[in-house]
């Protein structure tokens, strides 16, 4: 990863720029060099993966939060992209980002998992900040530039910038579910949520029922003109589709080929005492994941034996997030004390059922585990995506391996030929793990081989120039959808 001192950062000059992402975070992390000096770090992971070449290229400018409270660094220039750093308070810590965002909008948009809290509060510093961010935008935007906005956190700025800036290009897409009528409306600020996204030329969605929900909203809450074309709201025609994201496939191949990675893979084996059957989940330690449901299921088939449990290790990695809400905080209580709870019951001297790892792995450690696993279990009981699923297939380059996937990840409608679940129902979840750990290496193959073939017709990158391709054409269409 490229690295930079802060002593050494490029002053960003006073030109403005034709190409501008928006997200919560900027795609760098503080770090410390190898002579112990503060700098900063590319951030791993598909989004930044993806638009990178495409910033650096046209010198594009990434405004998001610098990761602490407190005043923001100056702007500067890393890897050939101007990165405008956004100042948060703590306050504005507590409210926006831990209170609206992930105390009200997260669990409300995954199907209501964990109660949504409604604070007014909240509110008022979610509106702040997604001010703050529309305005920083619209002082650094060309006339005419491409504006794209990502995720749940900023739902607010495509509206606030259109009437700053009714000049420039907008898209926004929603990295996580957007959820049915009857869940939104619960929301205070229902109507001005959505008026924000239909601030818009382009509003993508990761899969084709959320796409349905928003236009069903947007006729039901705010009397907007919906047809086959798109979206007549407030004078102006607003596209909404579906835009799956994906990853790296190139670079997730690589990673499997490298001789150092397929050699972790082997002492990964050993080190779990070299069992017939090795199950993987690798999740963020979240209530959305269904890891409580993963680790029912795999207890009652110890107990039934339709798994040996002398030849059978559970890696269960939970990588920490969001540790200072109290939901999280009594999650991780109830996993650690299953996970007590079954090696208790069934491990071995010398001999763990379940390896359970609260932390965080690199990309090459990840590749690793994802070789040495025969089962990949991806269970969540909702998600937008699940880019953990994609990065297994991609990375068993033979075709063996078997992915266990929910039907509540939106991986599932393009990876069809996994193992699909009900994370809810136990003993259908049981089945499928069972029937992955017993599929000869005929059936892993019959079905990993399709799926390999659309992520490598579906990668990160025709995703990224997708959606800023479509972006282009609708918001220069013509003629308006509203004389048709």
């Amino acid at each position: 990863m490229a690295q930079v001192s802060h002593t050494a950062l490029t002053q960003v000059p006073g030109d403005h720029h034709d190409l501008i992402v928006l997200a919560n975070r900027l795609p760098v992390d503080h770090a410390t060099d190898e002579n112990g000096r503060p700098c900063w770090r590319r951030s791993p992971g598909g989004l930044v993966t993806a638009l990178h070449p495409i910033m650096k290229r046209r010198s594009g400018a990434w405004i998001g939060w610098h990761g602490r409270p407190g005043p923001a660094p100056a702007p500067f220039v890393q890897d050939g992209i101007h990165l405008h750093p956004i100042a948060l308070t703590g306050d504005e810590v507590d409210g926006y980002y831990e209170g609206q965002s992930n105390g009200t909008i997260w669990p409300l948009y995954h199907d209501a998992v964990e109660q949504p809290q409604f604070h007014r509060v909240w509110q008022d510093r979610y509106r702040a900040v997604n001010r703050r961010f529309a305005e920083a935008a619209a002082r650094v935007a060309a006339p005419g530039a491409l504006v794209w906005v990502h995720d749940y956190h900023l739902q607010l700025v495509p509206g606030m910038l259109r009437e700053l800036r009714p000049d420039l290009r907008i898209g926004f897409f929603l990295h996580i579910p957007f959820p049915p009528v009857e869940l939104f409306c619960q929301l205070p600020m229902r109507e001005e949520i959505m008026r924000g996204l239909l601030g818009a030329d382009l509003v993508g969605f990761q899969h084709p029922q959320a796409t349905r929900n928003f236009r069903t909203l947007a006729a039901d809450l705010l009397g907007a003109k919906v047809t086959d074309r798109g979206i007549w709201y407030d004078g102006r025609d607003v596209a909404a589709d579906t835009f799956p994201i994906s990853i790296d496939v190139a670079e997730q191949q690589r990673l499997a080929l490298d001789p150092a990675v397929r050699a972790r893979a082997a002492e990964i084996r050993r080190e779990l005492g070299d069992p017939r059957t090795v199950v993987l989940a690798v999740d963020r330690l979240d209530y959305t994941k269904g890891i409580e449901c993963r680790l029912r299921a795999y207890e009652e088939l110890l107990a039934e034996r339709r798994l040996d449990p002398a030849e059978t290790v559970l890696v269960q990695v939970a990588v920490p997030t969001r540790q200072q809400i109290d939901q999280y905080q009594a999650l991780r209580e109830r996993v650690e004390r299953a996970v007590s709870r079954i090696n208790g019951e069934y491990a071995g001297i010398g001999r763990l059922s379940v390896h359970y790892v609260h932390q965080s792995f690199d990309r090459a450690e990840l590749a690793a585990l994802y070789l040495a696993a025969d089962v990949m279990a991806v269970t969540p009981l909702r998600d937008g995506m699940n880019l953990v699923a994609k990065e297994y297939v991609a990375t068993r380059t033979d075709g063996t391996g078997a992915l266990v996937l929910s039907e509540f990840a939106g991986a599932a409608a393009e990876l069809e030929e996994a193992w699909q679940v009900n994370p809810h129902d136990i003993d259908g979840l049981k089945d499928g793990i069972a029937d992955a750990a017993e599929a000869d290496v005929a059936e892993q193959r019959r079905r990993m081989d399709p799926m390999r073939a659309h992520l490598h017709a579906h990668d990160v990158n025709r995703w990224a120039t997708g959606f800023m391709g479509r972006l282009d054409r609708v918001s220069r269409r013509w003629p308006s959808i509203a004389a048709a």
